[in-house]
């Protein structure tokens, strides 16, 4: 295809190329951090005046709140298939957020116990893009493993623009209500981050915030870490393909294009090792992107962001998605299992010819909210395990003190802290030896 880059493995220029997209970051950061400054200190005066000013949006402490007339009208809209639709995938991801949610732990003996019990936090926020285009999957994927940890209220932020009414997307209402979100509020952007990090007079404040958005978003999530937890701060979609000779080429560029038409910024590389390979997955990218409503996006994410890289043999090309930490990472090979091992870092790993990416986009289970930006080399996909925290128990009764009280005292005398060493020996002062 004209304009995509085709490399060679010992040629990590693309990869530079990949790091340079966050730097169109720095240009956005000060007015997010005055945006979330505001609402902090200013609540819903500043809440609102934001809404408007980017959204067109008058929101008000009557109307912040969608209704539950609303969602039922929601539903009348929507097909009927859609809607089972919808309630097939929130199965799929509700057993497995329930099946991989953390459990209480305990070592150690009678007497002298250690381990750590998991309680979901108090209130849940997700965000979820709006405007034009709704996302109802995002609305499952964040909303489910909040369920799924026992999470006793989760809210959601999504605006509402005033160029379609003033009304939320019926398909995110819908996915909403499926998922058991206790208030929807009409808000977007980081001013919404803002509210649900710090609370206002009508927006609680959550424990945890999660959910895409635009930079806007990823750099409010960033300024309020700390003050609440996040998910992982999102950038443009990543898919990095590993294919041999085996791969179906129409496959391959099928699956690079379903992230390129996301975004400019998007990124979609090729990783073989067969020269034959990049021409003709090159062909079908050619004739593909043609048949694609959003075929500009597509086509400037590849000419700007996209590469081809042939490797001497699949362990290179391993090596090298390693260096990227892709959030989509495809095993088009023969035997994709045998390359597993390997992989160290990626958002989702997606394994053969026939586990194209939206597969965990929507349906199969695991998270589509997943690290971006190289961000997998330490963050993991959106769960259950993000809306709980480990609350650790010790317990020990006097011998096991006693028997413990040596090696603390060494410790805490090297560290020069006799308070702690008293903690100690004023419950079994006659058992230590001086």
């Amino acid at each position: 295809m004209d304009g995509i880059i085709v490399y060679k493995d010992d040629d990590l220029s693309f990869i530079e190329r990949l790091k340079a997209r966050g730097k169109q970051q720095a240009g956005y950061a000060a007015t997010v951090r005055e945006i979330v400054s505001a609402v902090k200190e200013g609540g819903d005066k500043a809440l609102f005046s934001y809404c408007r000013k980017f959204d067109g949006a008058s929101v008000t402490p009557e109307n912040i709140l969608v209704t539950r007339g609303e969602i039922e009208a929601a539903y009348r809209e929507v097909p009927k298939k859609t809607v089972a639709a919808l309630k097939k995938a929130a199965g799929n991801i509700l057993r497995y957020n329930l099946k991989i949610k953390p459990k209480d732990v305990t070592t150690g003996k009678a007497g002298a116990r250690a381990g750590y019990v998991i309680r979901p936090v108090r209130r849940a926020g997700i965000y979820v893009p709006g405007g034009t285009a709704a996302y109802p999957s995002t609305v499952l994927m964040c909303a489910l493993p909040a369920k799924a940890a026992g999470v006793p209220e989760t809210v959601m932020a999504t605006p509402a623009r005033a160029a379609f009414g003033f009304k939320v997307n019926p398909l995110t209402l819908i996915a909403a209500d499926i998922s058991g979100v206790q208030k929807i509020y009409k808000i977007g952007g980081a001013q919404a981050i803002a509210a649900l990090a710090y609370g206002t007079e009508t927006v609680p404040r959550a424990d945890v915030i999660a959910g895409p958005g635009n930079i806007y978003v990823a750099l409010a999530k960033k300024e309020i870490f700390g003050d609440a937890g996040i998910d992982s701060i999102a950038g443009p979609s990543e898919i990095v393909v590993i294919a041999d000779k085996t791969a179906n080429p129409a496959y391959v560029a099928a699956d690079l294009l379903s992230q390129a038409e996301h975004d400019e910024l998007a990124t979609s590389i090729l990783l073989t090792d067969d020269a034959e390979l990049i021409k003709l997955v090159c062909a079908e990218l050619e004739k593909q992107i043609e048949k694609l409503a959003r075929k500009e996006i597509a086509r400037a994410s590849l000419r700007d962001n996209g590469a081809a890289v042939l490797c001497r043999d699949l362990d290179r090309a391993v090596e090298l998605s390693n260096l990227i930490a892709p959030e989509h990472l495809e095993l088009c090979t023969s035997y994709p299992r045998g390359l597993l091992p390997a992989v160290i870092n990626a958002g989702a790993v997606f394994l053969g010819h026939y586990t194209p990416e939206p597969v965990g986009d929507y349906f199969a289970g695991p998270n589509h909210v997943l690290p971006t930006a190289g961000s997998a080399r330490f963050f993991s996909a959106l769960s259950a395990e993000n809306y709980v925290k480990k609350i650790s128990v010790i317990e020990y009764d006097e011998p096991h003190l006693a028997g413990a009280c040596k090696s603390i005292a060494a410790i805490a005398g090297q560290e020069g802290l006799d308070a702690h060493i008293n903690a100690v020996k004023v419950r079994i002062e006659n058992k230590i030896e001086n």
